[in-house]
C-alpha cells in the first residue's frame, strides 16, 4: 500500500518518479487503476484465468514502454493502459479464433483506432525478427535469474504467473526481473554496437 502523499500525485508525476527509480510509485498507478482495467478485460473475456493473464501482460507492457521512455504523456494515462488490454483481448480471441461482440468507445477509447495498431504492430514484429540474432547473443550475457524470464517468457511464451511458479518467485519479482533484464539487454546493445527493438 502505497502512503497518501504518493496516492495525491499525478498520473504523470507518478510516471516520472517511477522512471527516476521510486517503484512506489507504479504501485501507487497499479493501486488506481488496476479495478478499472481488470474490470474491463474480465467483462469481455468473462474467464478469470485469462483476465489474470491478460491483465499481468497490459501492465507488463506499461512498464516496458515507460521504461524504455516511450510512453508520452498526454493525460490520458488510463485511455492508454485500456488501449494496450483492449489489443491484447483482442489477440487473445484472434489465437482462439473467436471474436466477441465489443462495444465501440470502450472507456473513450476508439475500436478502430485500436485495430489500426494492429498494422503497426505487424512491423513491429518484422523488425523484431531482423534483431532476433542480436537478442539471442545478448541474452546469453545476463545473469541467470534475468536470462531464464527472457527464455520463458519469448520463447517459452509462458505468462507472468507460469513464470513466478516455474522460479518459485512472486509475480512482480518475476516482472522485475524482467524490467531489469531489458534495462541490461539495452546497455549490452550500446556496449557491443548492436541494434535491437526492444
Amino acid at each position: 500500500m502505497t502512503d497518501v502523499k504518493t496516492r495525491q500525485l499525478s498520473d504523470n508525476e507518478l510516471i516520472v518518479r517511477y522512471q527516476d527509480g521510486d517503484a512506489s510509485c507504479f504501485e501507487a498507478l497499479l493501486e488506481r487503476y488496476q479495478a478499472k482495467v481488470y474490470g474491463y478485460i474480465f467483462s469481455v473475456v468473462k474467464d478469470k484465468e485469462t483476465a489474470d493473464d491478460i491483465f499481468q501482460d497490459t501492465f507488463y507492457k506499461v512498464i516496458v514502454t515507460i521504461n524504455s521512455g516511450q510512453y508520452k504523456d498526454e493525460n490520458k494515462f488510463v485511455h492508454w493502459v485500456m488501449r494496450i488490454a483492449h489489443n491484447l483481448i483482442v489477440d487473445h480471441f484472434r489465437r482462439n479464433n473467436k471474436m466477441p461482440m465489443v462495444p465501440n468507445k470502450a472507456d473513450g477509447t476508439d475500436i478502430v483506432d485500436n485495430l489500426k495498431g494492429q498494422d503497426d504492430n505487424a512491423e513491429h514484429i518484422i523488425m523484431k525478427k531482423q534483431t532476433s540474432q542480436n537478442i539471442r547473443r545478448l541474452v546469453k550475457m545476463l545473469p541467470p535469474e534475468q536470462r531464464r524470464v527472457v527464455i520463458l517468457r519469448h520463447y517459452g511464451k509462458c505468462d507472468f504467473k507460469d513464470i513466478a511458479a516455474r522460479t518459485g518467485v512472486s509475480i512482480n519479482t518475476a516482472l522485475g526481473r524482467m524490467r531489469y533484464a531489458i534495462i541490461n539487454l539495452r546497455r549490452l546493445a550500446q556496449e557491443h554496437n548492436m541494434y535491437i527493438e526492444l
